[in-house]
């Protein structure tokens, strides 16, 4: 426990710039509680108001906590969201960093995730990487993804990048730790093809083999493999399974480990994501988002090759 504290100490000190008497919310689960336990100590040995809020788990990812822990990260000044489903695209993680706290979620994370990989990165590095990506996905119009002869073409026309460079020193700024991606919200209904999943998806973990998934006027119809009828039984009938995400990942010690927090940061991969992203400038509200990671794949973006089998084009 006290190499988990000193880890955490290090990490809510350098990416959250957390100072004496701010108050400090921890939102956890019973599955994730030990290591909340440490964010928990952590937070009391740099002087913080530290709080710990345990929920009952979430049954997804997206899925809203309660009310109660809603308005608490809302009134603090940053707020940790350690628990075994997906905070990040939720409206309490939106409305607290529009109140000015800053946010971190560390959806899945494991105590092996917090000794080694993504969280032992140069955040500065992952920073401006990240950075230049988003701009990148800001200035573009579409994009076009190709593997192993398969072919997704969608809009991003009128959409912005987000950064999530795992520094959040600033109110508002909000994000994942470990962290390293940029990301945006493809314009609904306009993506049309099909794509092979062949990393590891959101509350499912690694594939064992690839999956091959088509998606018509923004709408997943149809998956081949072996985890096809689980996913689309969590993505239910209705918006979840509306094309809501494209991401790249700027990370380079980050691993696919089939958790999709570390996973979805790893450099040479990029994710989808089916369901909500109302939270960062679309219009989907499904109330469930899941990930899905494509290793080395060719990405372009208004017909200029960014990325060639993962790696970038440009110099990174």
């Amino acid at each position: 426990m006290n190499h988990l504290v000193e880890i955490s100490r290090n990490l809510i000190a350098t990416c959250l710039g957390i100072k004496e008497n701010e108050q400090l919310v921890i939102v956890t689960d019973e599955d994730k509680r030990p290591l909340a336990e440490a964010l928990y100590q952590a937070g009391k040995q740099l002087g913080a108001e530290t709080v710990l809020m345990v929920m009952k788990e979430r049954q997804k990812s997206g899925q809203e906590p309660p009310q109660a822990i809603a308005e608490a990260m809302k009134q603090a000044d940053v707020a940790i969201c350690i628990t075994k489903h997906s905070l990040t695209h939720t409206q309490a993680r939106k409305a607290a960093a529009a109140n000015g706290t800053r946010v971190a979620t560390m959806p899945g994370i494991t105590e092996d995730m917090f000794k080694d990989g993504a969280i032992a990165a140069d955040y500065n590095e992952v920073k401006r990487l990240t950075e230049v990506v988003t701009q990148i996905l800001t200035n573009g119009k579409e994009v076009r993804i190709e593997k192993d002869g398969y072919k997704l073409q969608f809009s991003i026309e009128t959409r912005y990048g987000v950064p999530s460079t795992g520094m959040y020193l600033e109110a508002g700024q909000s994000g994942n730790l470990p962290s390293g991606e940029a990301y945006i919200a493809p314009v609904e209904g306009s993506a049309n093809g099909q794509i092979i999943v062949d990393g590891s998806i959101a509350g499912i973990g690694m594939v064992d083999e690839p999956h091959l998934l088509t998606i018509k006027d923004g709408r997943l119809i149809d998956v081949q493999g072996p985890v096809a009828d689980r996913l689309l039984q969590t993505l239910g009938e209705n918006d979840g399974r509306m094309l809501a995400e494209f991401g790249i990942g700027t990370n380079h010690k980050a691993r696919i480990i089939g958790i999709v927090l570390e996973d979805e940061k790893a450099f040479g991969t990029i994710h989808i994501a089916f369901g909500s992203n109302i939270t960062f400038g679309g219009t989907i509200e499904a109330g469930v988002h899941i990930d899905l990671i494509v290793n080395k794949p060719d990405v372009f973006i208004d017909d200029v090759k960014v990325l060639e089998k993962g790696s970038f084009t440009f110099s990174s």
